[in-house]
Formats: structure tokens, sequence, C-alpha cells
């Protein structure tokens, strides 16, 4: 059975235990094993996806972390830079599903977290399992 890991970057808890939620419901009703790690940052998780990728333990990874605009130019740094590094990751084969949120505030994070409204956490996992399809049809 495939393994997926889960790394969230644990900034604002209450919206990542909701995509957490969402993500875990999403890869148990497909059937697959899950472990989940913390990083201290969405910059950190395009490294850490690179690290554990390199253990062979896992098939598929699951990206999840908040990034709410503030009032410097750091939302655009962490915004784009991790979503550059789960895309290089992504280019080199491993099968991602990107949930960190970017948004403007913490009310349009909510309704993207909630696993009753957008769902995203279980949309990224979602996401995840339909790379790692494509790559065990291509592999």
């Amino acid at each position: 059975m495939a393994r997926i890991l889960i790394v969230e970057a644990r900034f604002y808890e209450h919206l990542n235990d909701m995509l957490l939620a969402g993500a875990r419901a999403a890869i148990e009703n497909a059937g697959y094993a899950h472990e989940t790690i913390t990083v201290p940052g969405a910059l950190e998780i395009p490294g850490a996806v690179a690290l554990a990728s390199e253990s062979g333990r896992y098939e598929a990874y699951v990206a999840i972390g908040v990034v709410i605009r503030g009032e410097t130019y750091h939302f655009e740094i962490v915004a784009g830079e991790s979503a550059r590094g789960l895309m290089a990751l992504s280019m080199d084969g491993l099968a991602i599903g990107n949930g960190i949120l970017t948004t403007e505030d913490e009310a349009q994070a909510l309704v993207r977290a909630d696993p009753a409204q957008k769902d995203k956490g279980g949309e990224a996992a979602k996401a995840a399992l339909a790379m790692l399809a494509l790559k065990q049809r291509f592999g």
C-alpha cells in the first residue's frame, strides 16, 4: 500500500486543523496510509518534501499551510517560492498536491480550509493521489 506524507507548516493552527482534517479524510477514503510532519513555515515545505523523498518511504506528498497577506512584501516571497519549490519537485517526478493557501485575509482562508466549504486540504490530497496514479501509469 502506498504511503502518503502530509507536510504541514503549522503557523495558523485552527486553519491547519481544518486543512489536515480534509486531507486525511480524502487519503483515508481512498484507502491509503499517511503520516504527517510539521515544519516551521511554508518556505520549508519543499525542502522537507525533498528530504522525505530521498528516504523512499513515501509515494506521494500533500503540502499544507496558510499564508495570509500582510503589510510587507514577505507574502509574495513565501507564496511564490513555496509554490515554485513544489512545482520543481513535481517536475522531477514527485506526486505532490499543493494545499498551501495564499489569501488576502483570514476570512478567505477559513472558507478555503473548512472541509464543509471549499475543502482545499481534501482537494490537495486528491491532487496528490491523481498525480500518483499518473506516475504509476507512466512509471
